[in-house]
């Protein structure tokens, strides 16, 4: 017989990303991965190209200048904060961490698929809150912990739905779980929110011992290829990661980039401001069509379909006129298609195909 997989980790069915090319099409216009439709930083892309001539040598093991630059911009101790390939790599590492066979974690109903993921590869146990209006439900979720619980992870702005919760109803939610359970805040698209009661998680980290708050360059930084991602947390928790976490595990260029790229305050804003009138626009036009919307404070909307066959129906007629975009079963949204904000001709095209299959 044949090496075998631990049975937990034979059950999982992988993360399936938003697909890039197209049959019969060069250049698809790609509307699938909540990217920045600006791209990176002309600074961090300086960076990344000036790298090259290390190649041979390796990275800084502790992300030690990145780690500077991120606490330099919000005012954090970067002894607090750690790095990784993408805020990916950050929940796996809390993973390795905190769950054991057996234990559980709690997350929302429409909740980014990797905590999923997470939980079953060290054999823990996903227990899902129903949301009340595509909005993360304090109260499900609390009525969900257990003694076995040991994460509760929170997307704030949840992924896919654009949603998000105030800041005090944060608080309630973390002041209901026991002090050994972990508050993972995942804030990879705070930088987009534009509302006075939204916080990122900053505030709670520092006042409690079991808060962790991730971040993300993948967004508004535009480095999704570059892959990296960050945690703000007590220092418990950060030494905990250090200690799971490969010994080299943000590339240098990737290090390079980061650092350029978390000091041009300028391109932030300007990414910020553009994905606000964006968004703006492309709901009005798509809710002019006749389509019902879920209000998103990111860089993407959530479209309603009448169902399911009219949802494939719409993105096959789309992607036949080379757009692609996310379709949503798979978050138990069958009737639903996300579409991330591109370029305002990317958004035309994609509005000009929405209004043709509508008229059908």
């Amino acid at each position: 017989m044949p090496p075998r997989p631990l049975p937990a980790i034979a059950e999982i069915e992988p993360y399936k990303a938003g697909e890039s090319k197209l049959p019969g099409f060069d250049k698809p216009i790609k509307l699938a991965s909540n990217e920045n439709p600006l791209g990176a930083s002309p600074k961090a892309q300086a960076a990344y190209a000036a790298s090259a001539a290390s190649l041979h040598l390796y990275p800084d093991p502790s992300c030690s200048g990145l780690r500077r630059a991120i606490a330099d911009r919000y005012g954090l101790d970067p002894e607090r904060i750690i790095c990784g390939a993408g805020s990916d790599e950050i929940f796996q590492l809390l993973g390795r961490a905190y769950l054991a066979p057996g234990d559980e974690i709690v997350q929302s109903e429409f909740a980014f698929l990797v905590y999923r993921l997470v939980a079953q590869q060290s054999g823990a146990v996903t227990r899902t809150a129903k949301d009340t209006a595509f909005h993360a439900d304090v109260d499900a979720m609390l009525a969900l912990v257990t003694p076995k619980t040991k994460i509760v992870f929170l997307a704030n702005p949840n992924n896919p739905t654009g949603t998000y919760l105030p800041l005090e109803a944060v608080r309630r939610l973390h002041a209901g779980l026991p002090e050994n359970v972990l508050l993972v805040l995942d804030a990879a698209y705070a930088e987009y929110v534009r509302r006075n009661d939204y916080a990122a998680g900053v505030e709670l980290v520092s006042e409690f011992d079991n808060v962790v708050m991730t971040r993300t360059f993948s967004k508004i930084h535009g480095l999704a290829a570059a892959r990296v991602g960050w945690a703000y947390g007590p220092a418990h928790v950060i030494d905990a990661l250090h200690k799971v976490r490969g010994p080299f595990n943000v590339a240098a260029a990737a290090q390079a980039a980061a650092t350029a790229a978390i000091a041009d305050g300028e391109f932030m804003a300007r990414a910020a401001e553009e994905n606000a009138a964006e968004l703006a626009r492309v709901d009005a036009a798509l809710r002019a069509l006749g389509l019902t919307t879920t209000p998103s404070v990111c860089n993407f909307l959530l479209a309603h379909f009448t169902g399911p066959d009219q949802a494939k129906a719409a993105d096959a007629h789309l992607r036949s006129r080379g757009v692609i975009i996310r379709p949503v079963a798979g978050y138990g949204l069958p009737g639903a298609l996300r579409i991330s904000i591109g370029l305002p001709a990317e958004n035309d095209a994609l509005l000009a195909a929405l209004k043709e299959f509508m008229a059908r």
